[in-house]
């Protein structure tokens, strides 16, 4: 959910409403274990304030109570599957939800090739074409993904648990209603992976954690009763990074199957890298800050984070409530959206969850569309310079009239991902708590253990003021989105990614050709709230005429 990118600035105070129970102990003039006015200007310190000595004789009261009542809080079990009794809301004012919905996809045939390997890099819809003619049972195409698996799982450290079982006999079952001319559609026999931070009957749900690594919540998440209604058959549950943070695990390093010197990335890890190998026809991942974009980035895959709201996480381990969202990680736009249908709308569980109708259809005409492109992203020379030009090339050519477009900067948004960290700690806050942290498996300054303890200096006050920020910023995006129907933005520059993660907007990541080195690139696509139809048919108009999505990375020929 949580991606490495760049160093996070985590300080200030605990999320206590002063934050001044860091310090406990006793002084010679107060009852021993009571916090003291000394103790009370050290950690004025921390939250930038400074108050009088009759100011902090007066807090000592509260201050000793509110310590009081958070031990008293402290003796409730609060399971990672209860959430706040907020929910967030990322829509503006005056915005009304889409009530209509047509979802169609492309005519595809697809023959069998004469390399029986090739059929692992097939689309969710040449897999479809063949399954529902017949030429191929999804018990054959089933058993080639989990021999792939098996081959190729160890180089990436992308597998946590083979749920082959499983897989087999949902392969059978999903052979016997074809036979009897029951098709669940699309994704009727399709094998996938699933990110292990949700939930299944039978295996485990490790998290990515040594602490939980033989825990089993023995139920299904709403996501996985979704595709199996639909058909579809669970083969794996893939690697993130530990506690949904980047690509270490404990079992290690998951790798990028273009150089396996490159970690995935984040932490939707084992995921993308599973897909960009050919391990899984598809791949469910999160996204609280990147964790669908950057590891998509770095396999060369195609990734759709949704409308927060639009997917339910039930089921899935919490991170941070009011940015968690699930989304595909596929081979092409098409197939994001063909899984997407699958699994949005409501279960009656996740409280965050909308039901607004999904539009889709492969046919666009560019030039009716108001695409923008954030033109001062597009000029910062970083490397990548003649890849992205080339695919604002790309889109005037395939009729686009480009806008240009400057992000909202009237508040600061880079400051703002301290959000995260505050709703974090508290999802973990027991392991803080019992020193369990000391466990994780990174101890670095900015791995979790470390950004869990920063937290909780973090005032409860500047929390709800950067959520009041955040509102704000929800507007501005409001307004730049009645601009423009889409926007085109280099994926790692400036602070795209977490800014339409604070507002909630939809993304999709698409390859953008290679480096010098070989290793992918990509651009990413926003839309408007609750309109991936439109985001989707875009990226597709582009990624059909490059047709970077078709390249295999060296690992698995």
């Amino acid at each position: 959910m949580k991606t490495i990118t760049r160093n996070i600035n985590i300080g200030m105070l605990s999320i206590t409403l002063v934050a001044v129970g860091f310090v406990l102990g006793s002084i010679a003039q107060e009852k021993q274990g009571a916090i003291t006015r000394t103790m009370i200007a050290e950690a004025e310190r921390i939250i930038g304030l400074r108050f009088s000595e009759n100011q902090r004789d007066s807090l000592l009261d509260e201050v000793n109570a509110n310590l009081a009542a958070y031990t008293e809080v402290r003796t409730a079990t609060l399971p990672n599957s209860i959430p706040p009794a907020f929910v967030f809301n990322p829509i503006p004012p005056g915005f009304v939800l889409p009530t209509k919905g047509n979802f169609q996809t492309s005519s595809v045939s697809a023959a069998l090739p004469e390399n029986r390997e090739d059929r692992a890099f097939y689309s969710i819809g040449e897999l479809a074409a063949l399954i529902k003619a017949r030429k191929i049972t999804s018990l054959e195409l089933t058993t080639l993904y989990l021999n792939r698996l098996k081959q190729y799982g160890n180089s990436l450290l992308c597998t946590v648990t083979l749920t082959e079982e499983r897989a087999l006999e949902e392969a059978r079952r999903a052979d016997a209603e074809i036979a009897k001319g029951k098709y669940r559609g699309l994704l009727h026999g399709i094998p996938y992976g699933l990110k292990d931070l949700f939930s299944t009957k039978t295996y485990k749900t490790t998290w990515g954690s040594a602490l939980y690594k033989d825990q089993v919540l023995d139920e299904d998440a709403t996501v996985v009763k979704k595709l199996s209604e639909a058909g579809a058959v669970l083969v794996a549950k893939l690697s993130l990074g530990e506690f949904a943070m980047g690509d270490v695990w404990y079992g290690g390093m998951t790798r990028s199957p273009w150089n396996l010197k490159d970690g995935s990335s984040g932490s939707s890890a084992g995921s993308a890298a599973a897909t960009a190998a050919g391990l899984v026809a598809f791949a469910i991942g999160t996204e609280t800050y990147g964790s669908i974009v950057s590891p998509s980035t770095r396999c060369g895959v195609t990734g759709l984070r949704p409308t927060f709201g639009r997917v339910s996480r039930t089921g899935a381990m919490a991170l941070a409530w009011t940015f968690d969202k699930v989304g595909p990680i596929c081979r092409s736009v098409e197939d994001c959206a063909i899984v997407f249908n699958a699994i949005k709308g409501k279960d009656g569980l996740d409280a965050s969850v909308y039901e607004a109708a999904f539009s889709y259809s492969p046919k666009v005409d560019l030039s009716k569309l108001r695409i923008g492109y954030v033109k001062d992203l597009f000029e910062n020379d970083r490397g990548y310079t003649t890849s992205d030009s080339a695919a604002l090339t790309t889109l005037r050519q395939l009729g686009a009239e480009l806008i240009p477009i400057t992000l909202p900067k009237k508040y600061p948004v880079g400051s703002l991902d301290y959000l995260i960290s505050v709703e974090a700690a508290a999802a973990f806050d027991e392991l803080t708590r019992s020193g369990k942290d000391s466990a994780f498996v990174q101890q670095h300054k900015f791995a979790w253990g470390n950004q869990f303890r920063a937290a909780r200096f973090i005032p409860a006050v500047e929390y709800v003021q950067a959520q009041r920020i955040r509102s704000l910023v929800i507007e501005e995006m409001a307004a730049l989105m009645k601009t423009v129907d889409v926007y085109i933005c280099p994926t790692t520059e400036g602070n795209n990614t977490l800014l339409t993660n604070l507002t909630g907007h939809p993304c999709v990541v698409v390859p953008n050709g290679t480096r010098t080195d070989g290793r992918p690139i990509s651009i990413t696509f926003c839309g408007r709230l609750f309109d991936e139809g439109t985001v989707l048919t875009v990226a597709k108009k582009f990624q059909d005429a490059t047709g970077f999505h078709k390249k295999r990375p060296p690992l698995a020929p």
